[in-house]
């Protein structure tokens, strides 16, 4: 049972303390206290959900909760057009490149997002592909001189000067994207950058996309930045959908980092996603608010969340939701949550607990859930319907990630 997940932390494996503290979160696992998780099949109205009908009248009403309360309320997509930049072979034959601009509302003069599209020169039929967004502009990606060059506000990092991406970010992010070893797995890769749509930094909301949809700052429901990359992972879908060499039934949505937390709100809000990947998500993603440990309200940046989000701040219990009910909301469709032994500011342990608490939502649904009953030793993954890894190192995501990664979608995704 979802109330009984507190007694499950005892049975977890332990996880090595980091040697340093970041900011002040609690990295002290005794001064974690007992809590209870608000249980993803009672409704607001205290009646059990015991169908998929019912379920699907729950889904509706936590995604309402989350949005209210957490990441705000989106505006609804525009007419959109697509405009292919550039096409062509790419990476020794291996890929054919596509660069897309999105006119968000249609005008070549509004919000725009540019998509990078891979996919296998070899490919026959439609492929499966992995989207995600990218931290330092589509060009840090991948070492390919054809990828434009980001012209937004980039986050400090090798290559950018002042804000600016240059030449020298080229690849500065490929570790973390192992575009070959992806494609000859027989997927595409599609990336956007965050900052097309809101600068990854305080005070950038007038700098974001924001101002052209005319929402409130002070509406306490007002969408974040976390809900903005979200929105635009959907956007950059709505694209992949047109593309005939594209499986629109098969993209993957995945995320590392605050990244993470966007993959799992856009794979809850966007049915179309078929399997969910977040990787070191931490709290505002997979980790559980109650257990206080790690990151926490109090300490998280206020841009990413809708305003009303903040006032959750040491009183996490109140929250209406949790965690677990961000990952059930992926289901019946796989979800795949990734942590890190030296990452206890993402709270890991908080990370399996939260993918535990949504199992009972994927068992009424018939699916199968999570099968492991306690944390699995490092670098082995659980392949289940709920699938989970926890890798031996710090935050980051590494090509050992992707192997994990790419092995679960081979199992759900892939044809027999």
């Amino acid at each position: 049972m979802v109330r009984s997940i507190a007694f499950v932390a005892a049975a977890i494996l332990a996880i090595a303390a980091p040697a340093a503290a970041q900011l002040d979160g609690n990295s002290d696992e005794a001064q974690v206290a007992p809590y209870t998780l608000p249980d993803p099949l009672i409704a607001s109205d205290g009646h059990r959900i015991a169908t998929a009908q019912d379920w699907h009248k729950r889904r509706t009403e936590l995604i309402a909760l989350f949005e209210a309360n957490i990441y705000g309320v989106a505006p609804k997509p525009r007419r959109q057009r697509y405009i292919v930049e550039e096409q062509g072979s790419a990476l020794g034959g291996l890929a054919v490149r596509r660069q897309i601009t999105i006119l968000l509302d249609g005008r070549p003069d509004g919000p725009q997002m540019r998509v990078l599209l891979y996919l296998p020169a070899n490919a026959r039929g439609r492929v499966p592909l992995f989207l995600g967004p990218n931290f330092h502009g589509n060009q840090a990606i991948q070492p390919d001189p054809a990828i434009h060059i980001t012209p937004f506000w980039v986050t400090p990092a090798p290559g950018i000067r002042k804000g600016s991406a240059t030449l020298h970010s080229r690849g500065i992010d490929a570790a973390e994207w192992p575009v070959e070893t992806i494609l000859k797995a027989g997927y595409g890769v599609a990336t956007y950058f965050t900052g097309d749509l809101y600068p990854d930094g305080d005070n950038k909301a007038a700098e974001s996309i924001h101002p052209f949809f005319n929402t409130s700052p002070s509406d306490p429901q007002h969408w974040g930045a976390i809900a903005t990359w979200a929105w635009g992972l959907s956007r950059a879908l709505d694209y992949l959908a047109t593309d005939p060499a594209i499986d629109a039934r098969r993209v993957i949505v995945f995320g590392h980092s605050r990244y993470g937390k966007a993959a799992l709100w856009a794979g809850a809000r966007d049915p179309r996603f078929a399997m969910v990947i977040a990787n070191n998500s931490g709290e505002g993603g997979a980790a559980l608010y109650r257990r206080n440990f790690g990151e926490t309200i109090r300490v998280m940046n206020t841009y990413w969340f809708a305003p009303r989000f903040k006032t959750f701040a040491e009183r996490e219990a109140e929250l209406p939701v949790d965690a677990h009910m961000l990952i059930a909301l992926a289901a019946p469709r796989p979800v795949y949550i990734a942590s890190a032994t030296e990452d206890w500011w993402a709270d890991p342990r908080g990370e399996f607990l939260a993918a535990k608490g949504a199992d009972p939502v994927y068992r009424l649904l018939g699916v199968g859930g999570l099968d492991a009953t306690v944390m699995p030793p490092s670098d082995q993954s659980t392949q289940s319907r709920i699938g989970y890894h926890i890798r031996t190192g710090p935050h980051a995501l590494t090509p050992a990630d992707w192997t994990h990664f790419i092995a679960f979608a081979d199992r759900w995704l892939k044809p027999r």
